[in-house]
C-alpha cells in the first residue's frame, strides 16, 4: 500500500470516529414494560412515545420484557432504567441483586405510573420509588399544583392546572427525603375508591403524584402520571418524562 494510500486511510478512520463522537446519544436507557397482573393497555402508545422522544432528545433506549437480561454485564451499558407501567413481581433475587447493584455504582431510575404497583416485596425497590401504590378511584379530571418549576421538563408547565388520569392514592413514603414536584387537589375530583377488600378515601390536604430523590448511590425519579394512552403525544407530559430520564440519567439539570 502506497503511502498516499496509507494516509487516505487513516484519515478515513479518524473522520469515522470523530463523526461517531459527533453523534453520540446522551445517555443509554433500558426501558423495561413487564406486568406480572395488570396489562395497561396505555403500553404500547407509550412506547411509541419514547421512540419519539428519543429522537427529539437525543438518547438511545433498548425496550423489552425480558428479565433475564437484568444481569450486571448486560446493565453495564445503560445509564438509566425505565419501569414504564410494570406491575407485580418482575424479577426474580438475582435479577434484583443487579438492579441493586446497577444504582449503586451511580446511575439512575424512573418510575412511570403503576411502577409503584410493582415489587412490593422487594424492601429496596419500595425505597427506591419512595412510596407505593394503594388504590385508585375512576379517571377523572383534577387540577394539578406544580412545586418545583426549576426541576427539568416543569419549567414550560403552568402553575397550575387540569389533567384527566388514574389518581393513585400511595402509602407512607418509603425513602427519606423524598423532594415533591407535583400535587393534586383533591377538592377538584372525588378520591374516594371501594374495591371491596381495599378501600380509599385520599391521602388529604396533599397528594403527591410526582417526586425524585437521592437513593443508594444513585438517582430516582417517580411520576404517577401516564395511565391513559394519549396523554404520551401531549408535548408537556413527554417534556416532564424527559426531564425526570435526563436528571437520574446523569445527575444534571438542578
Amino acid at each position: 500500500m502506497t503511502n498516499i494510500k496509507k494516509t487516505t486511510h487513516v484519515l478515513s478512520f479518524i473522520l469515522l470516529c470523530f463523526t461517531g463522537v459527533l453523534h453520540a446519544a446522551q445517555f443509554n436507557v433500558l426501558l423495561f414494560t413487564k406486568t406480572d397482573g395488570r396489562h395497561h393497555k396505555a403500553i404500547n402508545e407509550s412506547v411509541t412515545a419514547f421512540e419519539q422522544m428519543s429522537k427529539k432528545y437525543h438518547f438511545d433506549y433498548q425496550w423489552h420484557e425480558d428479565p433475564s437480561r437484568f444481569n450486571d454485564e448486560n446493565l453495564q451499558q445503560f445509564d438509566l432504567i425505565v419501569f414504564l407501567l410494570t406491575t407485580g413481581d418482575v424479577l426474580n433475587e438475582e435479577q434484583q441483586k443487579s438492579m441493586e447493584r446497577f444504582i449503586q455504582s451511580g446511575k439512575g431510575f424512573v418510575g412511570i405510573h403503576s411502577a409503584s404497583d410493582t415489587e412490593y416485596n422487594w424492601p429496596w425497590y419500595t425505597q427506591l420509588v419512595g412510596r407505593s401504590f394503594i388504590i385508585h378511584p375512576v379517571i377523572q379530571t383534577g387540577k394539578i399544583t406544580v412545586l418545583k418549576p426549576d426541576f427539568p421538563g416543569l419549567e414550560l408547565m403552568p402553575k397550575k392546572f387540569f389533567w384527566t388520569d388514574e389518581w393513585y392514592e400511595f402509602g407512607k413514603e418509603k425513602a427519606k427525603n423524598l423532594k415533591y414536584l407535583l400535587s393534586v387537589d383533591e377538592k377538584t375530583y372525588t378520591p374516594t375508591a371501594d374495591w371491596g377488600t381495599v378501600k380509599g378515601t385520599g391521602m388529604g390536604d396533599f397528594h403527591p403524584i410526582a417526586w425524585y430523590h437521592k437513593f443508594d448511590g444513585g438517582r430516582s425519579f417517580y411520576t404517577a402520571l401516564g395511565h391513559i394512552g394519549v396523554s404520551y403525544q401531549d408535548p408537556l407530559f413527554q417534556a416532564h418524562l424527559y426531564g425526570g430520564m435526563y436528571w437520574a440519567a446523569t445527575g444534571k439539570g438542578l
